[in-house]
């Protein structure tokens, strides 16, 4: 490991991208910003001047590019400014204009427009653009089960530290230990995030939670991104004391709950696309769950368990071959059906983990998990079509069998690994 040139880290021969201060979009969008929202600001309307702050914007980009190379703001401006050209006939050739100084917000405006840069507001930067961002969805709860990105669900073993999202902005994993001994099923006990040092917005941040132990603050105590003049783009909230906490991160357009469920953790994020696929190597970009899934070797086909489930008197007995054997005090199929029914009435995909959990496991909590992941759904999934799924998304058996995944150690080794780098020394981080 070791510095490696200005703004890197490299770690295992992985690059790690770290904003640096030399990039200066921040300056070019303020003072757009600046040219177009004040008192004295041209009309979109009013096309010469218009195209003048425009092209003015365009200057200021093309001067701090190099030192941009891979910033997603600076690609978003650089976007942005091609469309709002082409949508108000803007020639590429023509005069600029002096930005106008911005003048502070008057005593009581609000908090949004005084207490951060507009770089630091990732919505805000589309305020001119004819197409909003596109958000994803990935969740992670009970047994564990898995959603990823692309709405795929799966049912994983996933035992120890996993990746579940790394990309330049932000670094999620969890950590899953055994439900009870001996045992395939595995639920979340430990979750670790680290949003990264960005810009003029925020310092670097680590939340860190465990079983019985949901803080409503950062590892270091704050509640905020730090000192930053953007701090406040970054928060955490307290829905429900040592049960549900929400965090913002405005300046990259995400939303991340996490909960207490029981004994275990359940994750639930929204991102946008352009956030989820910022990765500097793009070779790396498919070593956390929450974009490629659970590697083959680690999912479980809990519909085929679920399938050889016993029924009713006389039923066949499960197969001696499944892939989550019961535990010694798990609940009769009827009761399981039952218990589930009253919290998911639809029988989706979260249904029938719903059963699958209380089949393996015995624990009536996991009942609450299904039930708070469809619930974080609703409120995080942009496409309120997909709400519901339906469909089995493990491959299936003769595929797996002719292109085995890759083997479990590397990716919880490499998980840790780039979390170690980026994890700060802190008093009792273990």
């Amino acid at each position: 490991g070791g510095w490696v040139g200005k703004g890197s880290f490299r770690v295992c021969g992985c690059k790690i991208q770290v904003s640096s201060s030399s990039c200066k979009i921040l300056k070019c969008n303020s003072e757009f910003w600046s040219a177009t929202a004040g008192s004295h600001a041209p009309a979109a309307d009013d096309a010469p001047e218009f195209c003048a702050a425009l092209r003015t914007y365009a200057l200021c980009t093309r001067r701090t590019a190099r030192t941009c190379r891979g910033d997603l703001a600076y690609h978003s401006a650089v976007h942005g400014i091609e469309d709002l050209m082409s949508q108000h006939n803007c020639s590429k050739d023509g005069p600029t204009s002096q930005p106008h100084l911005r003048t502070l917000p008057p005593p009581g405006d609000s908090q949004e427009r005084s207490d951060s840069p507009e770089i630091c507001h990732y919505e805000k930067s589309f305020h001119n653009r004819a197409a909003a961002p596109n958000y994803t969805h990935c969740g992670l709860f009970g047994d564990p089960h898995l959603r990823t990105f692309t709405d795929r669900f799966q049912t994983c073993k996933v035992q120890g530290a996993w990746p579940l999202i790394d990309n330049n902005y932000l670094n999620v994993q969890v950590t899953n230990t055994p439900v009870l001994p001996g045992s395939a099923a595995t639920a979340t006990s430990k979750l670790t995030i680290i949003f990264k040092n960005f810009q003029e917005c925020v310092d670097q941040k680590v939340y860190q939670a465990e079983m019985d132990e949901l803080p409503a603050a950062f590892a270091d105590g704050s509640k905020n991104g730090g000192d930053k003049h953007g701090a406040n783009s970054l928060k955490i909230t307290e829905k429900v004391s040592g049960q549900h906490v929400e965090i913002q991160a405005k300046y990259i357009g995400t939303t991340i709950v996490v909960r207490q469920v029981g004994r275990y953790l359940t994750f639930a994020v929204r991102m946008p696309e352009e956030v989820v696929n910022a990765v500097e190597d793009r070779d790396s970009q498919g070593l956390y769950l929450c974009l490629r899934g659970c590697p083959l070797n680690q999912q479980i086909d809990f519909q085929a368990f679920r399938a050889g489930a016993p029924e009713g008197p006389g039923a066949p007995q499960p197969p001696a071959a499944s892939p989550a054997p019961p535990a010694p005090d798990t609940f009769p199929y009827e009761t399981a059906v039952a218990k589930c029914k009253e919290k998911l009435p639809v029988e989706d995909l979260y249904y029938q983990a719903c059963v699958f959990d209380l089949l393996t496991t015995g624990d009536v909590n996991f009942t609450l998990a299904a039930y708070y992941a469809l619930e974080d759904v609703k409120m995080l999934h942009s496409n309120k079509d997909k709400l519901h799924l339906y469909a089995r998304t493990r491959e299936p058996p003769g595929r797996a069998g002719a292109a085995p995944g890759p083997p479990p150690a590397p990716w919880p080794l490499l998980g840790t690994l780039l979390l170690l780098a980026l994890l700060p020394a802190l008093p009792g981080a273990a």
